[in-house]
């Protein structure tokens, strides 16, 4: 890496790379964004229907739940209010969500796939196993459940 820089601080007509206590290639924020960049290259060139990661989770967390408040989904997915919502939105315009009121609290809406919604469930989470497979290539078995579990550690 260190080379890379000298080699581009040349062409760019630098005097070289100087020392620094915060080298950015080696902080995690900037592998992280490496890593998200990567995947989110891989989900767009295999994920069905042009389905997005945000909408992927809600589709995904509805084909387990069956049904949920948009609050509680927003929740679950990590999302605020305002994102579930746009989310929902643009799905409900595809036909693959739904929403009614709570019968039991007309305060709350109830969120569902459709059956369209369901089938596209399936098929999103087929490729998102090999998203996943995709994304963890160079590591081990053992390698991806190590990161896997210091991730979330850090989440």
């Amino acid at each position: 890496m260190v080379e890379e820089l000298k080699k581009s601080s040349r062409r760019a007509g630098t005097t070289g790379v100087r020392k620094s206590r915060y080298i950015l290639e080696e902080q995690i924020g900037f592998v992280l964004r490496q890593v998200t960049q990567r995947h989110v290259v891989i989900f767009g060139s295999l994920m069905p229907s042009g389905i997005t990661p945000t909408q992927f989770s809600v589709v995904n967390m509805l084909d387990r739940l069956g049904h949920c408040s948009q609050n509680q989904l927003g929740r679950l997915v990590s999302m605020d209010a305002a994102t579930v919502k746009g989310v929902i939105d643009r799905l409900s315009a595809k036909g693959i969500t739904q929403t009614e009121q709570d019968q039991n609290d007309a305060r709350q809406l109830l969120v569902s796939l459709t059956a369209e919604g369901r089938v596209l469930a399936a098929e999103c989470q087929k490729a998102a196993i090999k998203i996943s497979d995709e994304t963890l290539a160079p590591l081990t078995t053992a390698e991806r459940k190590r990161l896997l579990t210091l991730l979330k550690k850090v989440a």
